[in-house]
C-alpha cells in the first residue's frame, strides 16, 4: 500500500529564548493510503504541532516528513502552497468559511488558486455541495446556515482538487453532538470511498469512528492502536 505521511525521528523544539520547549521529541509514523486514522491528546500533547507540520503549514524541524513521497523540508514556500492546494484537504473546528460569500463562491475557492475554468470549477462545486446533502442551499451565505452544515460546506471545499489526504483539525469542535455524529459519518463514507483521513480529536466518541487512535503524550506517541469496533 502507498505511503501517504512517513516520518522518521521528527523533532520539533520552540526556543523561547528563556527555554526550550520541546512540542516533538522523536516521532517515528507511517500512514497509509486509506487508512483513516485519528490523532489524540490533551493540550499542549503536541497534536497541533503535528498537524502544523503534516499540513505543511510549518517544515522547521529535524528529521523527516514526506507527504505523498515528497520530502517537506526541501520545499520552497511557493511549493509549499502548491502542495497544501493541490494533495491536503483541510477541514478546520472553526470552519474557515468567507462571511459574504455563498456556499458554492466558498468551495470554488482552491480552485481558482488551482487555475481551473470557471465553467468547470462551477459545476465541480454544485456536485460536492450535493455530495455532502447540500443541493438546495448552493446560494446561502454562512450565517444562513447551521454548524453541521458550514462544516459540510467546509468537506466540499477540502474535497475540491481532489486531495491525496483529508486532515481535520477538531472538526466537531463546534458542532453539537447529533451534528458531530453526522459529520464522522460522512468522513467514513469518504473512507469508504478510498480516502485518506487523518481527524485531530480529544473526544474518544469521535476518535471511535476511525480505523486507528494515535495517542500523544508530552511531544512524544506513546499508543498506536486499531480501533476494534463495538468496543470503543
Amino acid at each position: 500500500m502507498k505511503e501517504m505521511i512517513k516520518m522518521e525521528h521528527l523533532h520539533k523544539t520552540y526556543d523561547t529564548g528563556a527555554v526550550q520547549v520541546h512540542a516533538l521529541n522523536d516521532i517515528n509514523l507511517r500512514i497509509t493510503e486509506g487508512e483513516y486514522v485519528a490523532i489524540m491528546g490533551q493540550s499542549g500533547s503536541g497534536k497541533s504541532t503535528l498537524m502544523n507540520i503534516l499540513g505543511c503549514m510549518d517544515r522547521q524541524f529535524e528529521g523527516v516528513y514526506e507527504l505523498d513521497g515528497i520530502r517537506i523540508a526541501n520545499q520552497s514556500e511557493n511549493q509549499l502552497s502548491t502542495i497544501r492546494n493541490k494533495k491536503i484537504g483541510f477541514v478546520f473546528q472553526a470552519f474557515q468559511l468567507i462571511p459574504r460569500t455563498s456556499a458554492l463562491k466558498n468551495v470554488e475557492i482552491p480552485m481558482i488558486y488551482a487555475g481551473m475554468k470557471a465553467d468547470e470549477r462551477r459545476k465541480k462545486a454544485i456536485a460536492l455541495l450535493e455530495k455532502v446533502g447540500l443541493g438546495e442551499r448552493i446560494y446561502h451565505l454562512p450565517n444562513e446556515l447551521s454548524g453541521g452544515q458550514k462544516q459540510r460546506v467546509a468537506i466540499a471545499r477540502a474535497l475540491a482538487n481532489d486531495p491525496s489526504i483529508i486532515l481535520a483539525d477538531e472538526p466537531t469542535g463546534n458542532l453539537d453532538t447529533k451534528a458531530s455524529y453526522e459529520i464522522m459519518e460522512f468522513f467514513t463514507s469518504l473512507n469508504r470511498d478510498g480516502a485518506t483521513v487523518v481527524v485531530v480529536t480529544h473526544e474518544e466518541e469521535i476518535a471511535a469512528y476511525t480505523n486507528r487512535i494515535i495517542r500523544f503524550q508530552d511531544g512524544k506517541i506513546v499508543r498506536d492502536e486499531k480501533v476494534v469496533k463495538g468496543e470503543c
